[in-house]
């Protein structure tokens, strides 16, 4: 019912993004239906039924990427202060944010089923005089089991990928963590200063030697007798001499280690680390491409249906391809930041390369699955022939599913980019800093992402496509 309330009381900007991500999963719905109907009227072809479900697991994965940032701009179940105290605390919000994914998911797989029994005319006829019965099986009843569980993925990775990215984490560092739970000797909590020799834990008396001792006892009369100097003793009337000046008499300086938390600067954070290895798969992925056009014929495979795919060793080139591409992303908008920074900058590229050094990590990656979308989409289109169609009906759906829900992806983590600095965007105006210039800064964050990322999809493209047009 918090799951409800929460998405019936959101603002129109997230019902929106939620609204595309019940579209995305109609889409893909509708796509594992329509290998399920090829299925059936293909029994004796299940390879290429299986080959069919392989490739809908690009659209799976697309879909399951876009939820997940969805969920992460969701301000109804963003943790704030005080939400414990009524019972909304990480785990809850967690449970409510899988919750509300599944709804949008589960919306979008039951419209893919109407839609997809209304092609079929078990609703009202076959609509476009039957030019779909191939691939839908509309001669066939429908099992009805194996069709609520294809329809059911989408919502179930969906919603277990939300819960594990919002699962609540521990913030503290290693050493605090030991500090905090600690054992002491056979199983006592806390340590002591002094570490103990063996044994010293059953000897008669070890734990009464650490005892305050009262005063006028025995530890009173060991305390030795201070030394005597050469001074003279104290006459009467003379002044008493002057303390040395201790800690707390001293004037005291504030330092950086003196101030409270919250007044000291965040410490930078360091460069994305992942780099150096998408590069290293972004070549195997290469490589593989490379070696697969020698054993297997390179040309697209067009199946009934109208589904346009690529060999097997082929597509797992093109998979490692995407996976170093969005590997590398943040690194290499990381670069971004560093390169505007460079050779003198002033205030608005100083402004503009330290927010993308900032947000390298949360923009990166889409970025990066973007450039991937775009080569592989370019890599088949340069591989088609000239007198034929360059993709089928369910090609054509499943790009365009594959490249808006990237789009979007990447749409959706520069807004929740946007938000994170609110903060930072508000202190800069109330310090006098024009709106022009933080609109300046934009434009050239964008400007200097698309300079480096377009040539990158190119070139990655015509290196994809240039061992399988030979």
């Amino acid at each position: 019912m918090l799951a409800l309330r929460l998405t019936r009381g959101a603002k129109p900007a997230v019902q929106l993004r939620r609204l595309l991500v019940a579209m995305a999963s109609a889409g893909t719905g509708f796509l594992l239906l329509c290998t399920l109907g090829y299925a059936m009227t293909h029994q004796d072809d299940p390879t290429g039924s299986l080959l069919r479900l392989a490739w809908c697991l690009t659209p799976l994965a697309a879909t399951v990427h876009f939820a997940m940032a969805v969920a992460r701009t969701d301000p109804g179940t963003r943790p704030r202060p005080g939400l414990a105290a009524i019972g909304l605390g990480p785990a809850r919000l967690m449970a409510v944010s899988a919750a509300t994914t599944a709804l949008s998911c589960t919306l979008g797989s039951m419209l893919a089923l109407l839609f997809f029994l209304h092609l079929r005319g078990d609703l009202t006829g076959m609509p476009f005089d039957g030019a779909a019965a191939e691939f839908l099986a509309a001669d066939e009843s429908l099992p009805l089991p194996a069709a609520l569980t294809l329809l059911g993925l989408v919502p179930v990775i969906a919603s277990v990928a939300v819960a594990l990215a919002h699962r609540p984490k521990d913030t503290r560092t290693a050493a605090t963590r030991r500090a905090a739970r600690s054992y002491g000797r056979f199983g006592a909590y806390g340590r002591t200063g002094a570490r103990e020799t063996f044994g010293a834990y059953g000897r008669f008396g070890a734990r009464l030697r650490g005892a305050v001792q009262p005063a006028g006892g025995p530890a009173a009369e060991a305390a030795p007798e201070p030394k005597k100097t050469g001074a003279p003793p104290a006459r009467t009337g003379d002044p008493a001499p002057a303390a040395p000046p201790t800690d707390e008499s001293r004037p005291h300086d504030p330092t950086p280690n003196d101030l409270a938390p919250h007044v000291l600067p965040p410490a930078p954070r360091e460069a994305p680390k992942g780099l150096p290895w998408g590069i290293a798969v972004l070549a195997a992925g290469l490589a593989t491409e490379a070696y697969a056009t020698r054993a297997t014929n390179p040309r697209p495979l067009t199946m009934p249906g109208g589904l346009t795919t690529a060999p097997v060793p082929v597509l797992l080139g093109w998979l490692l391809t995407a996976t170093g591409l969005a590997l590398a992303g943040p690194g290499l908008t990381h670069l971004c930041g560093r390169l505007l920074q460079s050779a003198r900058p002033g205030a608005l590229r100083l402004l503009a390369g330290r927010v993308l050094m900032e947000e390298a990590t949360r923009i990166g990656r889409p970025l990066g699955v973007v450039c991937a979308v775009a080569s592989a989409t370019y890599a088949m289109t340069e591989l088609q022939d000239p007198g034929t169609d360059a993709f089928g009906p369910l090609t054509t759906l499943g790009t365009l599913l594959v490249t808006g829900c990237t789009i979007a992806t990447l749409l959706t983590a520069a807004v929740e980019a946007k938000h994170a600095r609110a903060d930072t965007t508000a202190a800069l105006l109330r310090l006098g800093a024009p709106a022009t210039m933080l609109r300046s800064a934009a434009a050239l964050r964008a400007g200097a992402v698309l300079a480096l990322f377009a040539p990158l999809t190119l070139l990655v493209a015509e290196l994809a496509a240039m061992p399988l047009t030979r």
